[in-house]
């Protein structure tokens, strides 16, 4: 943080939480109490009315408010729970500047819509796990982001599911990194990829060894991140599947991402997916058991056909 945030923060710091010592304000801000010295000197200079108190720290004069943000306790709690999901999911860089946002928002509150919001914060939590796997993730977007601000490309190998149940070899792709798109409970990088000459999405933790390239490109004025998603033209293969009315209402609450649309029917929860490859899908209507029933394409229907009867094979006794 630079020297100017930094005195902005302080003001902040002072008009959200009241009367501050100097090693306080040291704390929060990861510097030295001679810098904070020299700092509260500065704004004394610049004409913000502080008050000291030996052994009780630096306050601002009563009725002094920087120029204020009208928020209600509603719109102000979802900014700060936004900055709460940006310091889970992002690297160190991002989590600092979430964090000095929220000082920020909670410093020119009024103070009752200030313990209002608090109280909400307070009440309302997101719950990450997979540690390990999430590290690794944050690593990945932080230099996709970087690549993303430089124009630079990136290398990394992919491993696909489509195909084969299980591919010998991850591909290798070099690839110029448009967008990253937080879909689900996965991060995806919206790019074009040079071996198949068109934009590709590819998701995060299916990449490895990522690594950013010398070689730099120019980003197309016309491309835009939905417009990539919606017309994504490899969505081609069409399935419709008939849910048993008993679990309907879980398929609503998880459903596939390759989910188009959802019917109640008097068999069933009709739902319509769309998607490049049978595989695609596999594995989330064989997690339904025998309460699916997949009405089209045939081809996915022997696909499921062979999988059951894999599956069956594995659980058989030598007797049998």
């Amino acid at each position: 943080m630079n020297r100017t945030d930094r005195l902005l923060a302080i003001v902040l710091e002072l008009q959200g939480k009241g009367r501050q010592r100097a090693e306080d304000l040291a704390a929060t801000f990861e510097t030295s109490k001679r810098t904070i010295y020299r700092d509260i000197q500065a704004l004394g200079q610049a004409g913000v009315p502080l008050m000291s108190t030996p052994g009780r720290g630096y306050s601002l004069m009563a009725g002094y408010f920087l120029p204020p943000l009208s928020f209600s306790t509603d719109e102000a709690t979802m900014l700060l729970l936004g900055s709460g999901v940006i310091r889970e999911h992002f690297d160190a860089q991002y989590r600092a500047a979430a964090e000095s946002a929220s000082r920020k928002i909670l410093g020119v509150l009024p103070e009752k819509l200030r313990a209002e919001v608090q109280a909400l914060q307070e009440s309302i939590h997101f719950v990450e796990s997979g540690v390990q796997a999430k590290t690794q993730e944050q690593l990945k977007l932080q230099h996709l982001r970087r690549a993303i601000l430089q124009r630079t490309r990136v290398r990394f190998r992919y491993h696909r599911r489509q195909g084969a149940p299980a591919e010998p070899e991850p591909d290798e792709r070099e690839a110029d990194p448009y967008a990253l798109v937080h879909v689900g409970d996965a991060w995806y990088l919206t790019a074009y990829c040079h071996l198949r000459q068109g934009i590709r999405h590819f998701r995060l933790d299916r990449m490895d060894d990522l690594a950013l390239l010398t070689a730099t490109f120019t980003r197309p004025v016309d491309f835009s991140v939905s417009q990539a998603y919606a017309e994504n033209d490899r969505f081609t293969l069409v399935v419709r599947a008939l849910f048993a009315a008993e679990v309907a209402r879980w398929v609503r609450e998880a459903p596939s991402f390759f989910t188009v649309s959802m019917e109640d029917t008097s068999g069933g929860l009709l739902v319509t997916l769309q998607m490049r490859h049978e595989r695609d899908v596999l594995q989330w209507l064989l997690s339904w058991g025998r309460s699916v029933r997949v009405l089209e394409p045939a081809s996915l229907q022997r696909l499921i056909a062979e999988e059951a009867r894999a599956i069956a094979q594995a659980y058989q006794s030598p007797e049998d």
